[in-house]
């Protein structure tokens, strides 16, 4: 069996990628070469992965700051498609999301781990802390059940040609999963942005069933719960 289909401790290597999610400031571009520097140590991920991961560094690092900024506004925050809060995709704008919010934040809470001050607790750099803190095969199964998003995301970022999709790509080879993109339907017009959503209707690459039908993946399993804030938080 290979290495990469066996789950790894990947605790630096998810704390990484959650970081090189987070909004490209001065603080974390200064920090890119420790970054790469413990990615490479850990070597969780495989070679053509950490070559894809160092050269989004490398474009990060040489590139005009506001520029780099103002492109990762862009892609992250205008569109669901590359929306990186989690719930985005699964509940959309239904009522159930507010309780899945405050049922995550008390999972934390549990924890011993506190959101910081404007933290959204289904913010995926969030979650990618808090499964860098659980042993490795739990990490490794509670990034599967997410599969199905990453694998959204991974699609919407690559067909936008953007060097972040190796991030997706390098959660899903951590889940023991293979990247295979599904079909993204074209952005929703404004107005129907603004309607009350039938949580997703179904479509598969938002991951819920027609309402009343028996929901397949939850972000938030039964047994053991996400509980980790991003950076800011405090143990």
């Amino acid at each position: 069996m290979s290495l990469f289909n066996k789950p790894v401790m990947a605790s630096k290597t998810l704390r990484v990628l959650a970081r090189l999610l987070s909004y490209p400031d001065a603080e974390l571009r200064g920090h890119l070469a420790d970054m790469r520097g413990a990615l490479h140590d850990e070597q969780a991920l495989a070679p053509q992965r950490l070559a894809e991961l160092d050269a989004l560094m490398a474009s990060l690092q040489r590139g005009e700051p506001l520029e780099t900024e103002a492109a990762y506004v862009e892609l992250f925050d205008r569109g669901r498609a590359t929306s990186l809060h989690l719930f985005e995709h699964v509940h959309g704008d239904s009522r159930d999301r507010g309780p899945a919010m405050i049922d995550l934040a008390q999972t934390y809470e549990k924890a011993g781990l506190f959101l910081g001050e404007g933290e959204l607790p289904d913010f995926l750099p969030v979650v990618l802390e808090f499964t860098s803190t659980q042993p490795p095969q739990e990490a490794r199964e509670f990034l599967a059940e997410m599969a199905h998003i990453f694998n959204a995301i991974f699609a919407a970022l690559q067909q936008r040609d953007s060097a972040y999709a190796c991030i997706l790509g390098a959660l899903l080879e951590l889940a023991g999963e293979k990247a295979s993109p599904v079909e993204i339907p074209a952005e929703e017009a404004i107005d129907a942005v603004w309607q009350e959503p039938e949580v997703f209707g179904g479509c598969s690459s938002k991951g819920q069933a027609s309402p009343g039908q028996p929901q397949p993946i939850h972000i938030v399993p039964k047994a053991q719960r996400p509980a980790r804030p991003a950076q800011g938080a405090q143990a």
